[in-house]
């Protein structure tokens, strides 16, 4: 099993969930994080002038079977890319052991369907 984070820009994150959907990803976890990137300048975004100091980002975690990384990890890299400096990063880590709390099952199988 495997981690993969990904930190994307705001603006790309339908895009992303829509491609992880097609790549059936159809369970992860996201929300909101601030970052400091290398490039701090100000900057001018449709008449408003700002500092690039702090960067607004998603960040998505997607736990799954190593099977479905390569897949999954392929759909943010389509999705999030713009070609601008701040795309974002991907990670991905290993996942030792997984428990399902309701069922105390332990392993990957806790990541199947069940209903």
């Amino acid at each position: 099993m495997k981690q993969i984070k990904a930190i994307i820009r705001k603006t790309r994150f339908e895009q992303v969930k829509e491609a992880l959907f097609t790549a059936d990803i159809n369970w992860f976890s996201y929300s909101e994080v601030h970052a400091t990137g290398q490039n701090r300048e100000d900057r001018i975004y449709r008449g408003v002038m700002y500092s690039t100091d702090i960067i607004s980002r998603i960040e998505i975690t997607i736990i799954c079977r190593d099977q479905f990384v390569k897949p999954a990890v392929d759909a943010i890299l389509e999705a999030a890319h713009t070609g601008e400096v701040g795309d974002g990063r991907i990670f991905v880590s290993p996942i030792d052991e997984t428990w399902s709390i309701r069922t105390g099952e332990c392993g990957d199988t806790v990541l199947a369907d069940k209903k």
